[in-house]
């Protein structure tokens, strides 16, 4: 087999791959969007549930979602740069970093519901704070944290040395130097990792369970103490444990497609912020 056919069968294979993997999400998408757009309105968005969950809407598991998903990414964005930026640019590149850096990789494939346990013994019982949108969006923030990290140490490790050896030799503090040439060039990657590792907390259903999820409550929490429904949650109880399934599938059919699109707007977010900031680099 001559190397130019082994390149058209290896770029063969991938094209394949990328259209499957296409095709089963739009199938996924088109399922969803299809059985939940007709429950979408006004009322739906901006009312609580009432009669069982089988009427009204879904407004509480709205804000709950987006006010755990804000002190997630409070809590891990900003201490997984930093973390990052401690390991890339100010550790000594021996066995102990080595070590360091394989256990964030290694924590970032625990399963979700390890976070939750984890969270539950340390946030809401040895800290006291209690089963809240605060508990919960710290314990989202841990869950976080290992792919903000790796995702950010990445983005640092492309910008080339040239920049930093370049201000250096001016005269400048390291901290400077990555301040104010390291860390431009390397948003548009921390961005990235970060915004998908809040894509992956605002969909998750073990943590915000053991910490501070509601099975039913039809109203917004009134304090980062309280209790809130959240979109995942809500869907997991309409689609299995709910007493009456078939009544309440378009709402979980619904439910799902908001999700989804929330998930997309945080993409979108980060595609525009990375976009301005690699525009304002250019110039």
């Amino acid at each position: 087999m001559t190397d130019n056919l082994k390149q058209k069968l290896g770029f063969g294979i991938l094209r394949l791959s990328t259209w499957l993997i296409l095709f089963i999400l739009f199938i996924i998408l088109y399922d969803i969007i299809s059985k939940g757009i007709g429950v979408i309105s006004w009322e739906f968005l901006t009312t609580a549930p009432r009669s069982g969950m089988t009427e009204g809407g879904i407004w509480p598991a709205v804000i709950g979602t987006v006010l755990v998903t804000m002190i997630t990414a409070l809590f891990a964005v900003p201490i997984g740069v930093f973390a990052a930026i401690y390991l890339n640019e100010y550790a000594s590149q021996g066995k102990l970093t080595r070590t360091i850096r394989m256990a964030i990789r290694n924590l970032a494939g625990v399963p979700s519901i390890v976070y939750g346990l984890f969270g539950l013994a340390l946030f809401v019982k040895n800290l006291g704070l209690g089963t809240s949108v605060l508990s919960a969006g710290l314990t989202l923030g841990l869950l976080t944290l290992p792919v903000t990290i790796t995702a950010s140490e990445e983005a640092l490790k492309s910008v080339p040395n040239s920049y930093r050896h370049g201000s250096l030799a001016l005269g400048v503090s390291k901290w400077h130097t990555i301040r104010h040439n390291v860390l431009p060039n390397a948003i548009p990657g921390i961005l990235t990792g970060a915004i998908l590792g809040l894509s992956r907390a605002a969909g998750e259903t073990a943590p915000i369970l053991f910490t501070g999820a509601a099975f039913f409550l039809p109203r917004i929490p009134d304090s980062l103490g309280s209790q809130f429904m959240a979109l995942p949650y809500h869907l997991y109880i309409l689609s299995t444990q709910h007493h009456s399934i078939g009544v309440v599938r378009p709402i979980a059919y619904g439910t799902a497609f908001v999700l989804i699109v929330l998930v997309l707007i945080l993409n979108l977010v980060a595609i525009f912020i990375r976009y301005r900031f690699r525009k304002n680099l250019s110039k």
